[in-house]
């Protein structure tokens, strides 16, 4: 793999995150694979794509690429635009079930919130491993032919957190410099200043705000709050800097607003540990019927958050961390006993099928919301 590339197609589409940027699908080498050589499989984000074959360097395997609609695989999972269907085709149409002796796909786990692992099995007989969250640790993964804990849950560490904050501060630089032109050219260089110091300073002191927002019982205060302190915090910022008069103050206290409002709209959204604020299922929790649990443990292999684990007295599955649950729906769909389901304090369910059938617009809604019986 070219390097220069990798990091240039790394920074770019950081930049640019929110956009999709497709690469070619199909069926790629890596290294000197042979008849039973593991088979990978991703979406077609060419950051992801790049990410992942970055990742198994130096290994033997197949990169098998499928359309996901040039959006990132978690994304265009729970999204609807990729899914079992998507697989399949790319199966089919790779020729790979002429170069490997075994039927076996290993997905990123986070596809399982949209990829119905069992509906592969049926229409190919290929049969699914989820791998790991992060791609970085396939080579361990590949070597160890199990995933550990770690593997299984996902992380926002900083330099994650960085490239959210980058994701979001290009843009609004963009716009910002687009206003500042018509209507304020000589705070051009503090607007830039602002939007890029809110952005990283705010997702750089995200785990704070994590333990916020993880707190349901505040309701929309979590919300309310959080900007209104950041809006606070960033005003008696500027005034500390600058030292300007209150008469000078109120334009910039009104584009720290701006800033801090589009940020904050939808903070949780933007990171991989809390469910968007947007989603109408932000208020649901999940729920399990032990008695239908069959024990096959797939739930604790999708849960991005670890909040399933297996009771060896009973050989059924808990839920012994609700509280860390990011209601993505994964253990849902994969759960070949229907034996999970959503459902608020309302007693409003959304059953295993609807969650399987209606994927989440860009609203966060589903077509389908019951009333239990």
């Amino acid at each position: 793999m070219n390097i220069l590339y990798y990091f240039w197609i790394s920074i770019t589409e950081t930049l640019l995150r929110f956009i999709p940027f497709p690469s070619a699908t199909g069926l790629r080498k890596i290294g000197q694979p042979d008849r039973s050589s593991p088979v990978l499989v991703t979406g077609n984000f060419r950051l992801t794509v790049l990410r992942v074959l970055f990742a198994v360097r130096g290994l033997d395997c197949y990169l098998l690429v499928a359309n996901s609609r040039g959006i990132n695989v978690w994304c265009a999972a729970s999204g609807g635009h990729f899914s079992y269907h998507d697989v399949v085709s790319a199966v089919k149409t790779s020729g790979i079930d002429e170069l490997v002796d075994h039927r076996f796909l290993i997905l990123p786990q986070l596809a399982a919130v949209g990829v119905e692992a069992r509906k592969i099995k049926d229409r190919i007989g290929w049969i699914v491993k989820w791998g790991p969250v992060e791609a970085a640790d396939l080579p361990v993964y590949l070597g160890q032919k199990r995933k550990t804990v770690a593997m299984r849950k996902v992380r926002f560490p900083l330099v994650d957190r960085f490239e959210m904050a980058i994701a979001w501060a290009f843009p609004m630089s963009i716009l910002g410099s687009l206003i500042s032109q018509l209507f304020w050219p000589r705070a051009l260089a503090g607007i830039l200043l602002l939007i890029w110091g809110m952005a990283l300073g705010i997702f750089a002191v995200f785990p704070w705000v994590e333990k916020w927002q993880s707190k349901p019982h505040l309701g929309s205060l979590r919300f309310y709050g959080l900007a209104l302190a950041i809006w606070i915090l960033t005003t008696a910022g500027i005034v500390g800097v600058i030292g300007l008069d209150w008469q000078s103050l109120w334009p910039w206290s009104l584009a720290a607003l701006f800033v801090t409002l589009t940020i904050c709209a939808d903070l949780a959204g933007s990171t991989p540990t809390l469910k968007s604020g947007t989603h109408a299922e932000h208020g649901f929790t999940v729920r399990l019927d032990q008695e239908a649990c069959i024990g096959c443990q797939v739930c604790t292999q999708v849960c991005p958050r670890n909040v399933f684990e297996m009771q060896t007295d009973t050989h059924k599955v808990d839920l012994l961390r609700a509280l860390d649950c990011v209601r993505c729906g994964a253990c849902i769909v994969q759960c070949a006993a229907d034996a999970l389901w959503f459902e608020n304090n309302s007693g409003q369910i959304v059953t295993a099928d609807a969650v399987r059938r209606y994927k989440l617009n860009l609203m966060g809604k589903r077509a389908v919301l019951e009333k239990q019986e």
